[in-house]
């Protein structure tokens, strides 16, 4: 099956063409080995914004997976994890605990990653680091299960543990 994805940058200095994205490209270009991946859209650190530009992708636009860089840290900007609750049903906290200590293995700064994984409907969110260095890493983490959680999301009956199978 071809899950759909959608990336959103998370950036004011991105949004305002102060900055370059690098990240947004590089995850697209990692998923559309095995992904149907829109056009990266940038918006600022803005709650609302994040949130309805979540909700959209899914709700109106019907991707599987939506995947957002930066906005994870500590500082005051850094709202991606506020506006990513607002909009998930349920948490998928086995991706963002992977990614955080997988990442503490090469950075002891991991940990303060507030980055969150979620589901809304029958969708997967995603928040990733906003370098592309600790994006695409965080990404490698959990990529591989991917396809499968989609599945299962969307009622793939089969069991989890095949004999045979990772």
């Amino acid at each position: 099956m071809s899950y759909r994805v959608q990336i959103i940058t998370i950036s004011d200095k991105g949004s305002r063409g102060e900055r370059v994205d690098t990240s947004g490209p590089a995850i697209k270009r990692a998923l559309e080995k095995d992904f149907v991946v829109g056009d990266v859209i940038i918006i600022p650190d803005e709650v609302d914004l994040i949130a309805d530009a979540m909700a959209r992708a899914i709700d109106e636009e019907g991707v599987d997976m939506v995947v957002s860089t930066g906005g994870t840290g500590l500082s005051e900007r850094d709202v991606t994890p506020e506006a990513t609750r607002s909009v998930i049903d349920r948490d998928l906290p086995g991706f963002a605990e992977i990614m955080r200590t997988e990442s503490y293995k090469i950075t002891p700064r991991a940990i303060i990653s507030r980055a969150i994984c979620g589901i809304r409907r029958k969708s997967i969110i995603i928040n990733l680091p906003g370098s592309e260095k600790a994006a695409m890493e965080c990404l490698s983490f959990v990529i591989g299960a991917i396809p499968h959680a989609l599945a299962k999301l969307q009622g793939d009956p089969s069991d989890c543990a095949v004999k045979g199978q990772p």
